[in-house]
């Protein structure tokens, strides 16, 4: 590898870890929310001081789990949406923001498939929390898209 691909490939790392997380912390606190929700619904009173204490428990215990999830699905949908975006440039942002969350499903998919449970992550058993959950990938998507679109501006003829 060559030293400027290194420094290219370093100033993009920040960016995609920052969006890993918004990623991760949006899905852990949607999942964590539409649970809590599913019990009110069912006449149980929580407060939101329990609301409080689960979301924190979630994100130390969950949010690392959807990290691995949503890491397997960027690992192939965000490179395909970078080469993608170099042959049209001024499509970069959407393409890295579908592909975040398009990756985002597809993990989610992958992994209910093999999981013993019918649904893993409760929140995407129907179209509505799934495509809150998914909403989080395609906002960190965009973010990274953001973060690093310097590279891309300083590339363009």
């Amino acid at each position: 590898m060559s030293a400027y691909a290194s420094v290219q490939w370093a100033r993009h790392l920040a960016p995609l870890l920052l969006a890993w997380l918004l990623a991760a912390v949006w899905g852990s606190v949607v999942q964590t929310q539409w649970n809590l929700q599913a019990l009110v619904v069912l006449g149980v009173d929580i407060p939101a001081t329990e609301r409080a204490r689960a979301t924190w428990q979630d994100l130390i215990g969950f949010a690392p789990v959807y990290a691995g999830i949503l890491a397997a699905g960027w690992l192939p949908a965000l490179p395909v949406a970078a080469l993608l975006a170099r042959r049209c440039p001024t499509w970069r942002s959407p393409l890295l923001a579908i592909a975040a969350g398009l990756g985002m499903v597809a993990a989610v998919r992958a992994v209910d498939a093999v999981a013993p449970m019918p649904v893993f992550i409760d929140a995407t058993r129907h179209l509505p929390g799934l495509l809150a959950m998914a909403t989080g990938a395609l906002i960190a998507g965009l973010l990274y898209a953001k973060l690093t679109e310097r590279d891309t501006i300083s590339r363009m003829p």
